[in-house]
């Protein structure tokens, strides 16, 4: 079990929910072996196995299946803390939603999440970060995609775009609730990698928000940005970097471009990363393998385009490249990959 530590404040409000439904919250804790202290505190975290420990009480004391569904409406964009307060200081809809998936791991460290739009839609994808047990994973998928409704509803002033939601999770036995929710077409898959994909139909460039301010929006990357100096003190930056660099999920960006997302210089980075044994050569090597196998499986995009997103200014730099670390083309990737999933995009021409 991971010994990653999660946010307690999203589990308190548990207790707004619970006796609604005929669930005593203190049995519930004293059952999963929590201490109410724990999740009242400010900044109070539990470990991933307390949170398995209580998602497992709570099955098992019959409780209706809409828990998490209403547990994620009840998660306003404030819930999230600091990174919250920079979502509703960004200028657009755009803004807040590249601002929290960068910071998404202040948010739900135990998931990912990685946002992309175009003038014409959006794009939220979550995924789990770390190993879960399947009534964990289904339960923290549909708490985070009602709360991430719910922000693009409080972040839009109630008028959030069109949305098609892709839960990979059974049909629950409360879908009646997801056909209440405006202007959400809600699909399931019991099969497939666990995720939970929001698709917005509209340009979320185009939506501003009501609270934007620059100052504040400055004050909440610098609250961040002291946050992420903590995760480098307790040697996780390697691991920080990897994780917004997937979330970006256009590209690797250069040493100084990083330090410059990072407030940090590049010479202080380099000295972070040089302590847990590894650069960002080596780092920016891997991650940019690791999204152009992702691409060259999932990504309709031709080979030369993929190159030229993941920073290659040759095609052929970004063929040796990729041979060097698969062993072979990345076309030769592309057919192989096809093989055993028939359900990826036709690869197009070269």
């Amino acid at each position: 079990m991971s010994t990653l530590l999660v946010p307690a404040r999203y589990y308190a409000r548990l207790s707004e929910i619970l006796p609604h439904h005929g669930v005593d919250p203190q049995r519930l804790l004293d059952t999963a072996g929590i201490s109410i202290t724990t999740l009242l505190q400010p900044d109070g975290r539990l470990p991933l196995s307390d949170v398995e420990r209580l998602v497992a009480a709570l099955i098992a004391t019959d409780a209706p299946s809409e828990i998490p569904f209403a547990l994620g409406k009840l998660l306003s964009v404030s819930a999230h803390s600091v990174v919250g307060f920079g979502m509703l200081s960004s200028p657009t809809l755009d803004d807040a939603m590249r601002f929290v998936a960068r910071y998404f791991r202040l948010v739900m460290p135990s998931f990912r999440m990685r946002y992309s739009s175009t003038p014409n839609s959006g794009e939220l994808l979550f995924t789990p970060a770390v190993a879960m047990s399947r009534a964990c994973l289904e339960f923290h998928l549909e708490v985070i995609a009602m709360a991430a409704l719910r922000d693009i509803e409080d972040l839009t002033g109630g008028a959030r775009p069109p949305t098609r939601l892709n839960l990979s999770i059974p049909i629950p036995p409360h879908r009646r609730l997801y056909d209440t929710l405006s202007r959400v077409e809600t699909r399931f898959a019991a099969s497939g990698a666990p995720h939970a994909r929001l698709e917005l139909h509209a340009d979320p460039r185009a939506r501003p928000i009501r609270l934007a301010d620059p100052n504040a929006l400055k004050v909440a990357e610098q609250r961040c940005s002291a946050l992420i100096h903590h995760v480098a003190e307790v040697r996780r930056l390697s691991e920080w970097i990897e994780m917004t660099i997937r979330e970006m999920g256009e590209g690797v960006p250069t040493l100084g471009e990083l330090s410059q997302m990072l407030n940090l210089s590049t010479r202080t980075l380099n000295r972070y990363l040089n302590r847990e044994g590894t650069n960002y050569r080596k780092l920016a090597g891997a991650m940019q393998f690791e999204l152009a196998c992702e691409r060259l499986t999932r990504s309709a995009q031709s080979i030369t385009e993929i190159a030229y997103v993941l920073g290659f200014a040759d095609p052929a730099n970004f063929t040796r490249a990729f041979r060097a670390r698969a062993g072979c083309s990345p076309k030769t990737y592309q057919q192989r990959m096809r093989l055993t999933d028939p359900d990826a995009p036709l690869p197009p021409p070269v």
